[in-house]
C-alpha cells in the first residue's frame, strides 16, 4: 500500500530519510519538468530543481498540512522561480550599468588619447628651445628654477617661455576651433 504524501511529509519533517527518499522519488519528474515549463530552459530547470530539492528538508520543517503535498511543493517551486527571475534582472541591470561605465570609460580614454595627440603634434611645431623648456617643466615636473638651471638660463626666461607656450597653443587650438 501506497503511503500519502502528506504522511511521507511530516516524517521527513521529522528527519526520516527513507520517506524524503520516497517523496523525492515520487514528485522530482513532476517537480522538474514543472520548472522547465517556469523557467523555458532545460538548464535553468534542472539548476531550479535542484536547488528546491536542497532546500526542501529545511522548508519541510515549516509545512503545515493545511494544503496537499502536491499544493504546497508546486507554490516552493513557483517561488523559487519568481526568485531567480529576481536574481536574473538583478544581474542584467548591473551588467547593463557596468557596460555603461565602461562605454563612458573608453570614451574618457578616447578623448584623452586624442588630446594627447594634439598636444604632441601642437609640441612638434613648437621650438626646440620651448620644447626644451616644457619638457622640464611640465614633463619631468620641476620648477622653473630648477629649469633655468639645467638650460643655464635665467628663472624670469623659463616663466617667459612657458608663457610663450600658452599663448602659442591656445592660439592653435583656437584656430583649429578647440575651446
Amino acid at each position: 500500500m501506497d503511503t500519502p504524501d502528506e504522511m511521507l511529509a511530516r516524517a521527513a519533517a521529522q528527519g526520516d530519510r527513507a520517506a524524503f527518499a520516497t517523496l523525492l522519488a515520487r514528485h522530482y519528474d513532476r517537480l522538474h519538468g514543472f520548472c522547465w515549463r517556469l523557467t523555458g530552459s532545460r538548464t535553468e530547470a534542472e539548476d531550479l530543481t535542484q536547488d528546491i530539492c536542497a532546500a526542501l528538508p529545511a522548508k519541510l520543517q515549516g509545512w503545515r498540512g493545511e494544503a496537499r503535498f502536491t499544493t504546497w511543493l508546486y507554490r516552493i517551486a513557483v517561488n523559487a522561480a519568481h526568485d531567480l527571475r529576481r536574481r536574473q534582472a538583478t544581474r542584467a541591470k548591473a551588467a547593463l550599468g557596468w557596460g555603461d561605465w565602461e562605454l563612458a570609460r573608453q570614451d574618457e580614454i578616447a578623448v584623452e588619447r586624442e588630446a594627447q595627440d594634439w598636444l604632441a603634434t601642437a609640441m612638434s611645431s613648437l621650438s626646440p628651445d620651448l620644447r626644451d623648456t616644457v619638457a622640464l617643466t611640465l614633463g619631468e615636473g620641476l620648477t622653473q628654477g630648477e629649469a633655468a638651471e639645467i638650460l643655464g638660463l635665467s628663472e624670469g626666461t623659463v616663466a617667459w617661455r612657458m608663457s610663450e607656450v600658452k599663448k602659442r597653443l591656445k592660439a592653435m587650438a583656437k584656430a583649429e576651433g578647440m575651446t
